[in-house]
C-alpha cells in the first residue's frame, strides 16, 4: 500500500499565533499514522481470522464430506436393510400362512378325531354287547370245535383201529400209518408171472379182509367211506403191458376172493360189492433200494386202500358251521 505522504504547509507565522499551526499538524500526521496502523492491524485481523475461519471451514467441510460419507454408507446399510427386511416379512408372511393352514388342519384333526372318539365310544359299546354273545356261545362253539376235530380225525381213528385189530387177531400185515394202505406180498398170493391166488394167500385174506371190513365198515366210520381199492403193482420184468394185464388180473382176483368169503355177513358183501374196485399200476410205482436199484420183491405187491367221502365229511362240516 503507497504510503501517504502528509503535505507539506507552509508555516505561517504569525505573531499572535506562534507555532500553533505546527503543533496541529504533527498532531494530524500522528493520528493519520494511527489510522493507517489501526487499518493495517484491522487487515490483519481480519486476514488472520479470516486464515482461521478458512481452515476451520476446510476443517468442518472435511468432517461434512465424512459424514457424508458416512450418511452414505449408512443410507447403503439401511437400503440393505431394508430389503433384508422385506425379505422377512415375506418369510413372515409365508410362515404366517403355513401357521394359518397349520391352524386349519389342526382344526379339521380335532374335528376328526372328536368323530373317532364318539365312534370309538359306539364301537365299545358294540363290542361289551358283542362279548356277551361270544360268551353266551362259547359252550357252544367248544362242542362243534370237538365235533369237527372227530370228524377231521376219522382216517386217523379208522387207520389206529385197524393196526389194533390185526394185531389182536395176529394177523401179520402192516398199516401205513398216513394213508392206511395195507400191503401184501405177492411172493405170498402168486406165483411168479401168475394171477391165481395161492393156497396161502387165499388163507391169509380169510383171516384179514372180515377183520379189515369190520373196522372199516362200523357204523360210526361207514358214512365217510367212499371206496375199498385193490392195487396190483409189478416188477419192471417183461414188457409194461404184459405187466398192467397182470398186475390188473391180480388186483382182480384178490378182489373177487374178498367178495366170495363166506365170513362176511350179508350186510357186509352188501356193502363191499358198493364200494370195492380193482386196477393194475404196472411197474408205474416200484420200490427203490437206498442205492437207486430196484427192490424186485418189494415192487411185487398187491396193496388194499381206502378212500373217505371228501364230499360227505364237508358237507358234514357244513352242517356243524351252520349252527354257529
Amino acid at each position: 500500500m503507497q504510503r501517504i505522504k502528509p503535505r507539506k504547509r507552509r508555516l505561517i507565522t504569525r505573531p499572535d499565533v506562534g507555532s500553533y499551526w505546527i503543533s496541529f499538524s504533527d498532531m494530524l500526521s500522528s493520528l493519520l499514522l494511527v489510522f493507517i496502523l489501526a487499518v493495517f492491524f484491522s487487515i490483519y485481523q481480519y486476514f488472520s481470522l479470516l486464515d482461521i475461519k478458512t481452515q476451520e471451514l476446510n476443517e468442518q467441510q472435511a468432517e461434512l464430506d465424512r459424514t457424508q460419507i458416512t450418511l452414505a454408507q449408512k443410507e447403503k446399510d439401511l437400503e440393505t436393510a431394508q430389503v433384508t427386511l422385506m425379505g422377512k416379512e415375506e418369510e413372515v408372511a409365508s410362515i404366517q400362512i403355513q401357521l394359518q393352514k397349520q391352524e386349519e388342519d389342526l382344526h379339521a384333526a380335532q374335528t376328526a378325531l372328536k368323530t373317532k372318539e364318539e365312534e370309538q365310544a359306539t364301537l365299545q359299546i358294540q363290542l361289551l354287547a358283542q362279548q356277551d354273545a361270544l360268551a353266551s356261545q362259547e359252550i357252544l362253539l367248544n362242542n362243534q370245535q370237538r365235533q369237527i376235530d372227530e370228524l377231521l380225525g376219522v382216517r386217523t381213528d379208522i387207520i389206529r383201529e385197524l393196526s389194533q385189530s390185526f394185531a389182536a387177531n395176529n394177523i401179520a400185515v402192516k398199516v401205513n400209518t398216513a394213508t392206511g394202505d395195507i400191503v401184501l406180498d405177492s411172493q405170498l398170493m402168486f406165483e411168479t408171472g401168475s394171477d391165481v391166488i395161492s393156497a396161502a394167500g387165499q388163507a391169509e385174506l380169510s383171516k384179514l379182509i372180515p377183520v379189515y371190513l369190520s373196522v372199516l365198515l362200523r357204523p360210526e366210520y361207514k358214512p365217510y367211506v367212499a371206496e375199498v381199492t385193490v392195487v396190483g403193482h409189478t416188477d419192471s420184468k417183461g414188457s409194461y403191458l404184459f405187466n398192467l394185464e397182470l398186475s390188473q388180473n391180480r388186483a382182480l382176483k384178490v378182489a373177487t376172493y374178498c367178495l366170495q368169503l363166506p365170513q362176511l355177513t350179508g350186510e357186509q358183501l352188501q356193502l363191499l360189492q358198493e364200494i370195492i374196485t380193482a386196477k393194475g399200476r404196472s411197474f408205474s410205482d416200484r420200490i427203490m433200494n437206498p442205492d437207486g436199484t430196484e427192490n424186485m420183491d418189494a415192487s411185487r405187491r398187491v396193496e388194499i386202500q381206502f378212500r373217505l367221502k371228501d364230499s360227505e365229511m364237508i358237507q358234514k362240516m357244513n352242517d356243524i358251521l351252520k349252527t354257529r
